[in-house]
């Protein structure tokens, strides 16, 4: 079946996680998307734990549907055959520092002027301008500036960064919205254009609640635990036999929220008549809520709000995650067979398209696995220097 990116090619230039990611979503979708990697041990992320069979569990997640070629971008040959992929190539993604592409002589003015309809996207920690502009961005170094941080952890501790790499991840989106949204441009205009994506911008748009709060009131948002700015009862509950989510904030939900718990009388509190007043008195609530919580199963509880048509949750470890029905019935755990690594499992794509689907096609590639094939398609013998 079709793919909805079939005969696009990307040139994936790109190390580490929010570059690899951004090609990786492309490539879910059907790119043909060509990772170039540097001679000596290509991606530091073929370095990172855990592995399996040698190589890297994480490199191997966010790089499968890839091929790879190992061009020395430093030699003049390697140069020549960058080029030669990118005149023929619809997207470059780099995430480089800024001015590093250019003084290698690959930066997006002199791509476009040889290929006038390449989408060229930089992913870098800070962006290609401004003050900042030339700084290292890790995720943790963007998620403590871009107020993240600052608003995490409990109430009355320090800030706290998330254990994911949300800078990345998010970065990763944005480019390819990017990149699609860069593409949808050129039916137009007939020319691709620059593509600009930071991790420190990424990280702020995740913060919708804040930034809106801050405009609004010029006050800036404290750290609230797990308490949400806008909605309550929602957060995470103990209960019996271990923790649950509730999502009962509604107007109509609440009422049938405090039912369940045994709780009626807290609906004609005018602490907690309105939305607003419940997220005023909301550790008032919390604590009264929590009570009642511990006097059941996460199961029971679960199951009496899910009747009710009340959005409701356990927490899940990633082994119940991993093996729950609704996320094997949506392929979001997918079998794949790596030549070194062997028959392992990987994640699915999160974007399900009906006629032109995505999916997992072949697993992330060696280290040069893929250098004399596509070498030989831009016209170089497979035994060019370009790679050495």
């Amino acid at each position: 079946m079709a793919t909805a990116l079939d005969g696009l090619r990307v040139i994936d230039l790109t190390s580490n996680l929010s570059g690899p990611y951004c090609a990786m979503l492309l490539a879910d979708q059907g790119a043909d998307v060509i990772k170039v990697e540097s001679p000596g041990g290509g991606d530091d992320m073929r370095r990172t734990p855990p592995f399996i069979g040698g190589e890297s569990a994480p490199f191997m997640l966010w790089n499968r549907n890839k091929r790879s070629i190992v061009l020395d971008l430093k030699s003049e040959e390697g140069k020549e055959a960058l080029h030669r992929l990118a005149k023929g190539a619809d997207v470059l993604i780099e995430n480089y520092r800024p001015g590093v592409a250019e003084r290698l002589g690959i930066g997006y003015e002199a791509l476009a002027a040889e290929n006038p309809r390449l989408v060229y996207c930089s992913i870098s920690g800070f962006g290609q301008t401004g003050p900042y502009r030339t700084r290292g961005g890790f995720d943790l170094i963007t998620q403590a500036m871009s107020g993240l941080a600052a608003i995490c952890g409990p109430k009355d501790g320090g800030p706290h960064r998330l254990p994911i790499a949300i800078s990345d991840v998010s970065a990763g989106m944005f480019g390819a919205i990017g990149v699609l949204s860069a593409l949808q441009a050129r039916h137009t205009t007939g020319a691709g254009q620059h593509v600009d994506v930071s991790l420190m911008e990424s990280a702020m748009q995740m913060q919708v609640y804040e930034a809106a709060s801050y405009f609004a009131t010029g006050e800036i948002p404290a750290r609230i635990g797990q308490a949400h700015r806008g909605s309550s009862p929602y957060q995470i509950f103990a209960t019996r036999d271990g923790h649950m989510a509730l999502g009962a904030s509604s107007q109509n939900m609440w009422p049938k929220a405090a039912k369940i718990l045994g709780c009626e009388a807290l609906v004609d509190d005018p602490r907690f008549a309105q939305k607003a007043d419940r997220v005023a008195h909301n550790d008032e609530l919390v604590a009264l809520l929590q009570e009642r919580f511990l006097t059941r199963d996460t199961k029971e509880w679960c199951q009496a709000f899910d009747a009710a048509g009340i959005p409701a949750g356990p927490v899940m470890n990633h082994e119940e995650v991993f093996t729950d029905p609704q996320v094997l019935s949506r392929d979001m755990v997918v079998p794949v067979e790596h030549p070194a690594a062997g028959p392992g499992r990987t994640l699915g794509t999160g974007v399900k398209l009906k006629s032109t689907p995505g999916g997992v096609r072949r697993p992330a590639p060696m280290l040069g696995e893929h250098t004399a094939e596509v070498l030989a398609e831009i016209g170089m013998a497979p035994g060019a220097r370009a790679a050495e």
